[in-house]
């Protein structure tokens, strides 16, 4: 889903090369309750959030300090085992050596000894293999000028700024993520205040919605050119629009997900990779398709690694008259020629597209 994600706004993006980025360059660092990369110039801020979750701050997850104290012993094995190995992995403790937990963070207590070290700052991500973390010890991985905290006013400001600018208009709520992101909602009104009075952010209030939303200031001209109807220039691609090349979210992509794909584009949107398959509407990995400004269908697809094809399985538009849109079956061709490029197929099986016209033309690639 990352790497999607990254095709989608990264020219001629190839899978991986956030890795080679993060854990080669030392430019990013993971970090968080879910696979966030973070800039490493912005560690000093983050030290503050690591050091609230070790002492159980309420604007942070509760479980991390009560995971500190039930496994303060594996917490201290882990600790040394690092400093005698250089880096360690979660598999390189067996089961069977090791007391079985209940937790929602894995199943021995190794696993969670690692991982409290890790949301609490004594470790960082080394690499990864397959996809799984390898720790190393923070001072062997950070620039030693970024390991020191920020202070915490500059640490909460920080966090409110890159909380607006993130969603790009937010209302501030304590929704699950800002939560896992350490956001300190109960200071929410005085550094709102501050941040007004600095001209950091602007209010903003968006016809037919009720609620105050916030936005950088530095958006502001972003927003007048979008309200009159305007692309703004800051947004011009450097190679091809969504209106020429249809681009594919991917299930996790925020633009879509989390219910957004309804309430901005109408389209309704359920990532169906975990239910059963009798239940499924449309398919197990199916990507919103978006041309221009709209999302206009979405198909289920897999990649043949033994033929190197990329197929197609269902294919669904949300109106039936695209299927009969010259331009919209050019846009959709060369997303799908982009797409192959990404995935490093040689051909495209678009049997499954039921609609001639576009079937066609993806034949054409």
């Amino acid at each position: 889903s990352q790497d999607i994600k990254l095709h989608s706004r990264v020219l001629e993006y190839t899978p991986g090369l956030w890795e080679e980025v993060t854990y080669g360059q030392r430019k990013f660092f993971d970090w968080g309750g879910w696979l966030a990369t973070r800039p490493m110039d912005e560690l000093p801020h983050w030290r503050v959030i690591m050091h609230r979750e070790r002492d159980g701050h309420p604007d942070c997850d509760p479980r991390i300090r009560r995971m500190g104290q039930e496994h303060a012993a594996a917490i201290a094995e882990m600790r040394a085992i690092l400093r005698e190995r250089g880096v360690v992995s979660n598999r390189d403790f067996e089961m069977a050596a090791r007391t079985r937990t209940q937790s929602y963070r894995g199943r021995k207590d190794s696993s969670l000894a690692l991982y409290y070290l890790w949301r609490t700052g004594e470790v960082m991500t080394h690499h990864r293999e397959n996809f799984e973390r390898v720790y190393a010890l923070t001072e062997t991985v950070a620039p030693a000028h970024l390991i020191h905290e920020s202070s915490d006013d500059a640490a909460d400001r920080f966090l409110f700024l890159k909380e607006i600018g993130f969603a790009g208009l937010s209302r501030l709520q304590r929704t699950q993520d800002a939560f896992h992101r350490g956001v300190p909602f109960s200071r929410k009104k005085q550094i709102c205040q501050a941040l007004l009075a600095d001209d950091a952010i602007i209010e903003v209030k968006v016809a037919g919605w009720r609620a105050v939303h916030y936005a950088l200031a530095g958006d502001a001209g972003l927003l007048s050119d979008l309200s009159a109807g305007r692309v703004p220039p800051a947004w011009t691609p450097q190679e091809t629009t969504t209106t020429d090349e249809a681009v594919f979210l991917a299930p996790l992509d925020p633009v879509s997900a989390r219910g957004r794909a309804k309430v901005v584009f109408g389209f309704d949107y359920v990532w169906e990779v975990y239910k059963p398959e009798h239940k499924r509407r449309f398919g197990y990995y199916t990507l919103p398709v978006l041309w221009g400004d709209r999302l206009v269908a979405r198909f289920d697809s897999k990649l043949d690694r033994a033929t190197d094809t990329f197929v197609i399985l269902g294919f669904w538009l949300e109106d039936e008259a695209l299927g009969h849109d010259e331009a919209f079956a050019e846009a959709l061709a060369r997303g799908w020629a982009r797409f192959l490029r990404f995935l490093g197929a040689s051909r495209l099986d678009a049997a499954a597209v039921s609609e001639p016209l576009l079937r066609q033309r993806a034949s054409c690639l």
